[in-house]
């Protein structure tokens, strides 16, 4: 699979990802209900008793009925605000999950990019364990006719020996990340990553933007430093809910008596209103005002440590680019020609068994250092896009 197959499973198949869509969806669900009024009380009476005639139930013409119907008024601008804040939460769900996106986008790309580096790894050491393997046979059976000392057998099962521990500390390595990616992508297949080294080495080479301009992009782009801003204008908008909660509402309507008023088919408007004299709302006011004081420090730390994290990630940027660019392109071809060599050599007797292992040990070494790095070096670039939200190569 390439990169892009990946990222494709990972926006339709992984299972925390659509878990949060649903929380998108009842986020919006709550404007709905935002919007919708009380609904209207209706109440009625007839006569139980007459006692005058010693009846019950009079309620024909000369009998007795009323009803009653009254509706709430909100006052203050609460629904408005109600809904506001409803539209509000469900910027901050949409905000939480391009978060959780963008997260699970440069976890996959970890994943994706140490299976593919790892893996090279894996396919130099079975090539020089298959060699060392084949050599380890012959000098067991010159050992075992006296042609040759025993210690230079212990020898190439030593440096047998370090090749297998190397293999199996980074298969264990590649088991791991490519568990992470079945989760990701929701593929319970062995994934393949499938890479153009060169194209996606050069992809990284520079980035479009210094680092104040990256920091500005980021303040534009990053989900993380966006939702702690709208944490604040959300909990401005419930300071406003509380304090419109603090004027009462209005119960207003219209009732109808038929011999119980005044006046015979009496119909009456009615008003209701509570008196604010001890509940003004004061203690949930107040509460929502010290939550934005906390909210408006959170997202000060968050604008310093998304400057900090870029400058750190900036840093190890030019640090990576400045080691890879200092090596050698040509240094895999160069150190297989000297690798075929080195073995043509000592299988001809030309060098000793002491060099030929320690050649051996320092190749190996080499070719995994020479993956890690190009490896870490996208990684450090993938690091960038990450923080950003976007590609800034």
């Amino acid at each position: 699979m390439t990169l892009k197959d990946c990222d494709d499973a990972l926006q339709k198949n992984n299972l925390i990802l659509i878990a949060q869509q649903y929380g998108i969806d009842a986020s919006k669900a709550a404007i709905i209900q935002a919007r919708i009024w009380d609904q209207p009380y209706v109440s009625g009476e007839i006569n139980l008793l007459n006692p005058d005639a010693n009846k019950t139930f009079v309620i024909g013409k000369n009998g007795q009925k009323a009803v009653a119907i009254q509706q709430l008024i909100y006052l203050g601008g609460k629904k408005r605000n109600e809904v506001d804040l409803a539209k509000s939460n469900a910027q901050l769900a949409e905000l939480q999950f391009e978060q959780l996106l963008n997260d699970l986008k440069y976890n996959l790309r970890q994943s994706f990019y140490s299976i593919y580096f790892d893996q090279k790894k894996i396919e130099s050491i079975a090539s020089q364990t298959t060699q060392i393997e084949t050599l380890l046979k012959s000098y067991e059976i010159q050992a075992e006719k006296g042609n040759i000392p025993l210690k230079d057998v212990v020898r190439l099962q030593s440096l047998l020996l370090n090749l297998k521990n190397d293999k199996i500390a980074i298969a264990k390595d590649i088991s791991q990340q490519r568990q992470n990616l079945a989760l990701l992508t929701g593929n319970s297949e062995i994934i393949t990553p499938t890479v153009n080294e060169f194209e996606v080495i050069q992809k990284f080479n520079e980035p479009k933007y210094d680092e104040e301009g990256l920091f500005k992009l980021a303040q534009e782009k990053s989900p993380d430093y966006l939702l702690a801003v709208k944490q604040v204008e959300n909990q401005e908008t419930a300071i406003k809910l509380q304090k419109s909660l603090s004027v009462p509402d209005i119960n207003a309507g219209f009732s109808y008596d038929q011999h119980g008023g005044a006046f015979h088919n009496q119909v009456n408007f009615t008003l209701g209103i509570p008196l604010p004299l001890w509940n003004k709302n004061k203690g949930n006011i107040k509460l929502a005002e010290a939550q934005l004081g906390a909210i408006r420090a959170s997202k000060d730390y968050k604008t310093l440590e998304l400057q900090q994290d870029l400058k750190n990630a900036l840093s190890l940027w030019n640090e990576q680019k400045k080691q890879y660019s200092s090596m050698s392109q040509s240094i895999n071809q160069n150190l297989d020609t000297v690798y075929n060599g080195v073995l043509q050599n000592f299988q001809k007797r030309n060098i000793t068994l002491f060099e030929f292992t320690d050649f051996m040990e320092s190749y190996n070494q080499s070719i995994l250092q020479i993956n890690e790095m190009r490896k870490q070096f996208i990684l450090s670039s993938e690091e960038l896009n990450h923080i950003v939200n976007t590609i800034v190569f």
